[in-house]
């Protein structure tokens, strides 16, 4: 794993951290690819029970895109597109991915930042955090597949604000327009986020993939065939069902298996 992004794990709790604390953690076009591999990888590996995406250096999750690059390899559209065909990719495995994602936010979230904590399944952050899309500023747009997470979240008219403004906005006005799902003390965003991590492992992770399975096609706003409306009962058939309801009439703490 490259030193720009490292990857530890403990039992099924696997955690990457954008590891530029000198640059804030400010993306390059190497750490878009190398975490979009990284998720890819996650995505298959079934031992896995959530992921947390953070920021290394405690001060910054991510400013965005290193501005250091543009000259190289965004200074044109063609260059841009190549560009910007790793973000979506990347963007896209977090949106896709199996496994429950969690952005573990300190400090600054901006730009590209708050596009991949966008994209995570949950956000919490600390009090002292700050986020924003001044990208206007810089003469850019959010191209639609970053566009689409924070949509999803905000709505459209906060983030007209967020996207015509330029403001650099709180932590608490970024919990009131559903950017963020919790707001701790800074002192406590690394304990209660691993507290929440931890939760999620506990659960049956057959079923945490099939919430975000479920909500995704819902979102899309079709009918359901039958087939997809009778996979709501499937659970029924798996040995976590019977994991979890025997444990729960012996009040037992269940141990999921994944199957």
């Amino acid at each position: 794993m490259s030193e720009e992004l490292l990857e530890s794990r403990e039992g099924g709790i696997v955690t990457l951290t954008l590891n530029r604390p000198e640059k804030l953690n400010a993306l390059t076009k190497d750490l878009w690819r190398r975490l979009g591999a990284a998720l890819r990888r996650l995505d298959g590996d079934d031992a896995v029970r959530c992921i947390v995406l953070r920021g290394a250096g405690g001060k910054s999750f991510s400013p965005g895109n290193d501005i250091s690059e543009f000259a190289t390899d965004r200074s044109n559209s063609e260059q841009a597109r190549v560009y910007g065909a790793l973000m979506h990719e990347t963007l896209s495995a977090l949106r896709d991915c199996r496994h429950p994602i969690l952005a573990l936010i300190e400090g600054i979230c901006v730009g590209g930042g708050l596009e991949i904590a966008a994209s995570c399944d949950l956000r919490i952050c600390g009090e002292g955090s700050r986020f924003g899309a001044p990208i206007a500023r810089l003469g850019l747009v959010m191209a639609y597949p970053e566009l689409e997470s924070v949509l999803a979240l905000a709505g459209r008219a906060a983030t007209l604000q967020l996207l015509l403004e330029g403001r650099i906005i709180s932590a608490a006005e970024a919990l009131r327009l559903n950017l963020v799902s919790r707001v701790v003390p800074d002192a406590e965003v690394v304990a209660e986020s691993y507290a929440a991590a931890r939760r999620i492992a506990e659960g049956a992770p057959l079923v945490h993939r099939w919430h975000k399975k479920f909500i995704r096609r819902l979102e899309q706003g079709k009918p359901l065939t039958s087939a997809e409306a009778d996979e709501g009962f499937l659970c029924f058939d798996t040995r976590d069902f019977e994991i979890g309801y025997r444990a729960f009439l012996a009040k037992q703490k269940p141990e999921f298996e994944g199957r």
